[in-house]
C-alpha cells in the first residue's frame, strides 16, 4: 500500500480553521511543534534511573537531552521512563539535562510535567503465557521486571490541566465491544486463549493510555499518548499482536463521536472526547502500516479515523539507513524515508511505529523525523535509542 502524501496547504483547508487578523493577542494563532521519543530511558531495576539521573553525567541521558534540545519540542511525550511517583525522575531529567546545554545545543525548560502510573510490572496473579510460572514478566498486566518499568512522561512549555487528565490504566480488555481477545488454537472454541477468570481482571493498556490537556492560549489541545505492546513475543495465539491492535483501536473510538461511549475512566467517569475537541494522538504504537509483524489494519484504525490528519513526516536519514542496511529493509512496503525506529536488519527491519497525529481543527505546518544521514555531525545522536524523534508542527488557533 503506497502512503496518502497530504499537501499542507490542502490539508488547511480541510481544517477549517478561521484565522481572524484582527483577534485579539490571546486569540492569535499559535505555532506549537508536539513530539514523541521512545528515549529507551528505562532501567532493569526500581531506582536505577533516579540513580543514573541524580547526576549529570550519565551518557545516555545526555544523548537524549541532545535530541530533545536539538528539536525543541514545544509538547512532548517520551516513552520507556520508568515512572516514578511525584514527578521525581522527570525533575532530576529536567534539572540535570535539559536545562544544561549538551554539546553546544541550548537549553531547553519544560515548566510542566506529567506522568502517573502503568500497567508494567503490575501482577495479574495468572499465568498468562502458560509457561507454567506465575509472578513473571509477562503475567504483569504489561510486561515489566518492576512496576512502572517503560512508564511514559510528558513535558510542556504550556501549562497542563491535570485536574482535568484522564488516564485509561485499570480499563479491562474484555469491557471493549467487539474485542480481538487471542485465540487458543488447540481449541475449536474462538478466541478463548484466556479464561473468564483472566478477563474478569485483565487490562487493555501494556502500559496506559491517557489524554493530556494542553492549555494553549484560550482553548486547551488534548495530547492523546499511549505506548501499546509489541505484536510479537508471543506464539500462535498472537496474544501481543492482537493487543497492539486494541490498544490502538481504543483510541481511535476515543476521538471518534459515537463511538467512545463504553470508555471509562481510573475515576469512574464514562465516554470518550468532546466532538470537535482538538487533538494530537502521540506515541510509540510498535504498528507499521505495511511491514513487521503487527495485525494487518492496526495502525490505520488511527491514520484513517475521520478527524486524524496524517501528515508523514520522515528523513532522509531513514532513507539512507534502509539502504546501507539493506536485509528486510528491501522488501518493504513502507518507504523507509517514513521509518522512525532502527530495528534488527533481518527481521523486521526498520519500520515506521511512532506517530503524532493531529486533529482537524489543527493546521499543519511542518514535520519531520529527527534521523541524522551516516557521516554527519549529529550521526553520533542515532545511538541514543533505536526510536527516533518525531515531530509535527501544528498552528493553534485561538477561540
Amino acid at each position: 500500500m503506497r502512503p496518502r502524501l497530504l499537501l499542507l496547504p490542502a490539508l488547511a483547508l480541510a481544517a477549517g480553521v478561521l484565522t481572524a487578523p484582527a483577534a485579539a493577542a490571546d486569540q492569535r494563532p499559535v505555532d506549537v511543534r508536539f513530539a514523541t521519543f521512545n528515549a529507551s530511558l528505562n532501567r532493569g531495576a526500581a531506582g536505577q534511573l533516579v540513580t543514573d539521573l541524580s547526576t549529570p553525567d550519565n551518557a545516555q541521558a545526555r544523548e537524549v537531552a541532545e535530541v530533545i534540545q536539538r528539536n525543541r519540542p514545544d509538547v512532548l511525550l517520551i516513552n520507556e521512563f520508568d515512572y516514578v511517583p511525584d514527578n521525581a525522575a522527570a525533575d532530576l531529567f529536567r534539572e540535570n539535562y535539559l536545562q544544561h546545554g549538551q554539546n553546544g545545543a541550548r537549553p531547553i525548560d519544560y515548566p510542566y510535567a506529567f506522568t502517573a502510573p502503568a500497567n508494567t510490572g503490575v501482577p495479574t496473579g495468572f499465568d498468562l503465557n502458560r509457561d507454567g510460572r506465575l509472578g513473571t514478566g509477562d503475567d504483569a498486566h504489561g510486561f515489566g521486571l518492576f512496576e512502572g518499568q517503560y512508564g511514559m512522561l510528558v513535558l510542556s512549555k504550556y501549562p497542563i490541566d491535570e485536574r482535568a487528565a484522564r488516564t485509561f490504566q485499570t480499563f479491562r480488555w474484555a469491557d471493549m465491544p467487539g474485542a480481538m481477545l487471542p485465540d487458543d488454537p488447540a481449541t475449536p472454541a474462538p478466541r478463548d486463549w484466556y479464561s473468564p477468570e483472566i478477563l474478569d481482571v485483565l487490562r487493555l493498556s501494556s502500559k496506559s493510555h491517557w489524554d493530556v490537556p494542553i492549555r494553549i492560549g484560550r482553548s486547551d489541545v488534548h495530547f492523546l499518548v499511549s505506548h501499546p505492546t509489541p505484536p510479537t513475543f508471543d506464539g500462535p495465539e498472537d496474544r501481543n499482536g492482537t493487543r497492539n491492535h486494541d490498544e490502538i483501536r481504543f483510541w481511535a473510538d476515543y476521538l471518534t463521536p459515537g463511538r467512545g461511549g463504553y470508555i471509562y475512566d481510573d475515576a469512574g467517569r464514562r465516554g470518550g472526547l468532546t466532538p470537535g475537541a482538538r487533538f494530537v494522538v502521540a506515541g510509540d504504537n510498535n504498528s507499521d502500516p505495511n511491514d513487521g509483524d503487527s495485525v494487518p489494519g492496526a495502525i490505520q484504525q488511527l491514520l484513517y479515523a475521520p478527524r486524524v490528519i496524517d501528515t508523514w513526516p520522515g528523513s532522509v536519514g531513514g532513507h539512507r539507513a534502509a539502504d546501507e542496511q539493506g536485509g528486510a529493509n528491501a522488501g518493504h512496503g513502507t518507504p523507509a524515508y517514513f521509518d522512525t525506529a532502527d530495528f534488527n536488519d533481518e527481521a523486521p527491519g526498520n519500520l515506521r511505529v511512532d506517530y503524532v497525529l493531529p486533529s482537524r481543527g489543527l493546521v499543519p505546518t511542518g514535520g519531520g523525523v529527527f534521523w541524522p544521514v551516516t557521516g554527519s555531525p549529529l550521526a553520533r545522536l542515532n545511538d541514543a535509542s533505536d526510536h527516533h524523534l518525531v515531530r509535527v508542527d501544528v498552528r493553534v488557533s485561538g477561540r
